[in-house]
């Protein structure tokens, strides 16, 4: 895939949370799944074996990192992490807060589910309380990421 024509590479801006020295931290902005953070590499490279030893261990370090403020300040039931870059081939990682109530757990968030009526609703309100926490756990996203690469 072309840069000028992947996604990952045109990013609207103000999803962007941290911009390290090779990769961004941002916020994917899901309606469904509010606690999902991207983690993307800057250069437009295939898959993970494409990087060096040392790109390879700075880009999974930042990955652990946002999974453990998402655990400090979200408290997720589970967070699942994932690469799959099938659709955009451009090495990037899902950090993905999972709730017992979200409409797929515990099933991957890319799988169907029929929830009930009462179902719906719970995960709508939870999605509702967690949109109101979202911004200190962005804070101290950035905060983090500030002291560990500023």
């Amino acid at each position: 895939m072309n840069p000028i024509d992947c996604p990952l590479c045109r990013l609207d801006q103000s999803t962007v949370l941290f911009a390290g020295p090779h990769w961004l931290a941002i916020d994917a902005q899901d309606p469904v799944y509010p606690a999902f953070t991207r983690i993307i590499w800057h250069a437009h490279v295939k898959e993970m074996s494409d990087l060096t030893r040392l790109e390879r261990t700075d880009l999974m370090g930042v990955v652990f990192e946002v999974e453990a403020i998402m655990r400090k300040h979200l408290n997720p039931d589970k967070i699942n992490v994932a690469s799959l870059g099938n659709q955009v081939p451009h090495v990037h990682w899902h950090v993905i807060g999972r709730w017992h109530n979200d409409p797929t757990f515990p099933d991957a968030i890319w799988s169907t589910k029929a929830q009930s009526a009462d179902e719906r609703a719970r995960s709508a309100a939870h999605r509702k309380s967690l949109a109101r926490r979202l911004p200190e756990y962005h804070d101290a996203l950035i905060n983090h990421l500030n002291g560990l690469y500023s």
